[in-house]
């Protein structure tokens, strides 16, 4: 009777048509993810002005969202890891596909209140499928190629922000800003093809005994694999825990998985901090509406090139030598902002701010989903988002509280920057290979 190691079939695998429908699923949905997040940075300096509602009151609407979307990657990312990466991202796609259709009508109604609910669980879903969609890409590839992979599905969160900031330039003054919002609810006609065309992971189906399932997978990502008769499958990284959560500190992984939440907070309080608020003050350095929203797209142009480019040079040159180089970078063109006056070199900053925070953080993705093992991966992606989403709350709310202060324009990007050289330390720090403890009951499951 054979044995064979589901991780060696997918190693020892190359790009093909499997993959390219992983690809095509996984970007997608991480276009509507940048697309519903940006969205609101456009629509902000026209809502204040609407509801009549101040600097902060802004900046709270807008972490309503980030907080929903801390609660999903906790919560969905952690029972992933029991009931099925496939069905998390059904379900997620469905919230945050909704609720920003019932968004839109919010903003009709003229209510900040409800417009506020519905981004809130617009976010739950959101920060649900993002841990998930990135974990199944991570599943299926081979550690040649992952980090690529991953950048790849990555860019699409980018390309999302591109098409946010587009859409508003063209549409909003023809059709008002509840359009955008509208646009957002595109996902749920594609829930049917999503369904019928995304697998879910080979341990999943292992844990489950649905060894049939188990072989046509393979058959898929290597097709020179010849499934067998009686056949016994292997995989080394799953583990019997009695919490996915407590194995996040196990094996001596208890300093980097703190280390990867700081990463986390920080990365994504400049992310969103900027997308929230940089038309805004760009407005305030004097730029008219247009000009301030193609700032926002000129950030999101270079996250997207960005996101691209680290793929290949982490694949190449190491995970966390690409982000210490990149964070640093974030930190030192997020202060330029504020002293640079020149209009070309303000877009080319802007643009490499994009690629350095928005792509770096999907790299710091793909370093997460690859330092933990297949069992407790989407809990680990998930945890890491969670908690990292509070400094996604924080950027908003802080922009807002900078804003209502009148301080000068540079010491704004200044307080934007330092999180980048706090996050390039967090990095320094991790233990890029925790040692690995000899697991003895191995996963092993078989026919009958």
């Amino acid at each position: 009777m054979r044995v064979t190691n589901v991780e060696e079939v997918i190693e020892k695998s190359k790009f093909n048509k499997f993959h390219g429908l992983l690809l095509f699923w996984g970007a997608l949905i991480m276009v509507f993810d940048g697309y519903d997040l940006t969205v609101y940075g456009a629509v902000v300096p026209i809502i204040m002005k609407e509801w009549n509602i101040t600097a902060v009151e802004t900046g709270m609407i807008g972490s309503y969202a980030l907080m929903g979307m801390m609660l999903g990657a906790l919560i969905f990312g952690t029972i992933a890891d029991r009931i099925g990466r496939k069905k998390v991202i059904l379900i997620c796609t469905f919230i945050f596909s909704f609720f920003m259709l019932l968004a839109g009508f919010a903003g009709l109604a003229k209510s900040p209140e409800l417009f506020g609910i519905c981004r809130f669980i617009t976010g739950f879903g959101l920060g649900g499928v993002m841990p998930n969609v990135i974990a199944l890409i991570s599943d299926y590839s081979s550690k040649r190629s992952r980090s690529r992979m991953i950048a790849t599905i990555m860019a699409g969160f980018s390309i999302g922000g591109v098409i946010a900031a587009t859409l508003s330039i063209v549409i909003i003054p023809k059709f008002g800003w509840v359009s955008v919002f509208f646009f957002g609810a595109i996902p749920l006609l594609l829930l049917p093809f999503l369904a019928r065309s995304l697998p879910d992971t080979a341990g999943f189906y292992i844990v489950r005994k649905e060894y049939k399932k188990v072989k046509e997978i393979l058959v898929k990502v290597n097709p020179l694999y010849n499934p067998e008769k009686n056949e016994q499958f292997v995989m080394n990284s799953i583990q019997k825990s009695s919490s996915s959560v407590k194995s996040l500190f196990s094996e001596r992984r208890a300093s980097s998985t703190i280390l990867f939440w700081l990463v986390f907070f920080m990365s994504l309080l400049m992310i969103y901090g900027l997308n929230t608020w940089l038309p805004k003050l760009m407005i305030e350095a004097g730029f008219p509406l247009g000009s301030s929203l193609s700032f926002l797209l000129a950030l999101n142009v270079g996250a997207t090139v960005g996101a691209i480019m680290m793929g290949w040079l982490a694949d190449h040159w190491g995970v966390k030598k690409a982000l210490l180089l990149f964070y640093s970078i974030a930190a030192i063109t997020i202060t330029s902002l504020g002293i640079t006056t020149n209009m070309v070199a303000l877009y080319i900053l802007v643009a490499i701010a994009g690629a350095a925070t928005i792509g770096t953080q999907n790299l710091a993705n793909s370093y997460v989903s690859q330092f933990y093992p297949i069992s407790i991966r989407s809990t680990g992606l998930g945890w890491a988002l969670g908690i990292g989403r509070l400094g996604a709350v924080v950027g908003p709310m802080l922009g807002g509280f900078l804003l209502a202060s009148s301080l000068a324009l540079q010491l704004n990007f200044i307080v934007f920057a330092i999180p980048g050289v706090i996050a390039a330390l967090a990095i320094f720090w991790i233990d890029r290979q925790p040692r690995k403890v000899k697991v003895p009951d191995q996963q092993v499951s078989s026919l009958s």
